[in-house]
């Protein structure tokens, strides 16, 4: 290898080692327990929580269904799920019958779409406890049934051409109850203004740390007589 420059080549040499040092170190369990990656997911989805928080929302606009009955189709290409989606449906007070393929379910629209919206609620607030001993199955997994049954409702009522229930279903229901109570599950909201010093870091860092990065490869190749140059401009 030759090098024209051993100064800025073993400065970025330098830099470069110490580069990896510090990745290698964010890999390992010594930030509480757990990797400085996923301790950084884990701060932000905490401040990210109290952001997210659409449900009361997303039950008073339930109410407008209130008293819309409705009758369903579902699951008739998913049967290793009905089982479970019987047991909550049921659960809810909603008729349900097996049909040649799939299961009928009918009831109240309104009273659907608030019983779901309830449950992702408590998961939201890491009330697990009270969704698995409503179902008898892991509070997850209850969650999760409810995210496809939603969805093959409101596939079900676009077929009827029942074009609000399942609008609001979409894009309220699942994507700003059930979706939001199951991924923030777990996780305990914290405020931004109570954690801004360790968030004024994080950013910090990220941006150094990808500059120093930078310039290891900098000096290393200037050292190595690498050099960036504009190109000339043909004459016409």
């Amino acid at each position: 290898m030759l090098i024209r420059d051993k100064k800025h080549f073993y400065l970025g040499a330098t830099l470069a080692v110490g580069f990896l040092a510090v990745l290698y170190y964010m890999f390992t369990p010594n930030f509480n327990g757990t990797n400085a990656f996923h301790a950084s997911d884990g701060l932000f989805n905490s401040i990210s929580k109290g952001s997210t928080y659409y449900i009361p929302q997303v039950m008073e606009g339930s109410k407008k269904f209130n008293g819309k009955e409705f009758k369903s189709t579902i699951f008739e290409d998913k049967p290793k799920f009905i089982p479970y989606a019987t047991t909550i449906l049921e659960k809810n007070g909603f008729s349900v019958t097996m049909a040649d393929s799939g299961i009928s379910v009918s009831g109240d629209l309104g009273t659907l779409m608030t019983r779901a919206t309830e449950d992702s609620d408590a998961m939201f607030k890491n009330n697990g406890q009270v969704v698995s001993d409503k179902y008898s199955m892991d509070a997850r997994q209850a969650l999760y049934i409810w995210w496809l049954t939603m969805k093959e409702v409101k596939v079900a009522l676009d077929q009827q051409k029942n074009f609000p229930p399942a609008t609001f279903i979409n894009k309220n229901v699942i994507k700003r109850a059930v979706e939001v109570g199951y991924n923030y599950y777990g996780i305990e909201g914290q405020q931004a203004s109570e954690r801004w010093g360790i968030i004024l870091f994080s950013l910090v860092f990220y941006v150094v740390y990808t500059m120093w990065w930078g310039y290891a490869i900098f000096f290393m190749f200037e050292g190595l007589g690498l050099e960036m140059t504009s190109s000339r401009k043909k004459a016409m």
